[in-house]
């Protein structure tokens, strides 16, 4: 099963889009997650000592094993504040991309740099 790409958002401003804070951490603990409603991963990420470790809930467990996750660098929305997913607090959005499937691929930048740089 193909899935469509989602309809284009309306035009929205500069000054709108940079209120998105979008930082690089690198995962440092991933573990399953069977509480939550669809499978997913319980992740900790290292946003570096400005933010520093920050907690992530993300359905990811499709196309990722918890210990490949390890070590990892992600892209994340950091100031969208908490939510509460079952017993579990995420404190960021772990951003990713949809497949053919609709299954999620994490997006990551294509060299490493340093956690906690902030996507411009």
């Amino acid at each position: 099963m193909t899935t469509a790409p989602s309809p284009l958002q309306p035009t929205t401003t500069f000054d709108t889009f940079a209120q998105i804070d979008v930082r690089v951490g690198t995962i440092v603990d991933a573990k399953p997650f069977p509480e939550a409603r669809k499978p997913a991963y319980q992740l900790r990420i290292d946003f570096g000592p400005q933010i520093g470790v920050r907690r992530s809930s993300a359905q990811i467990t499709k196309h990722y094993a918890c210990e490949s996750l390890i070590g990892r660098q992600v892209c994340c929305v950091v100031n969208l504040g908490s939510r509460q997913i079952g017993p579990f607090v995420s404190e960021v959005l772990t951003l990713g991309m949809p497949d053919e499937t609709g299954e999620v691929v994490l997006i990551r930048p294509d060299h490493k740099v340093p956690d906690g740089g902030r996507l411009f």
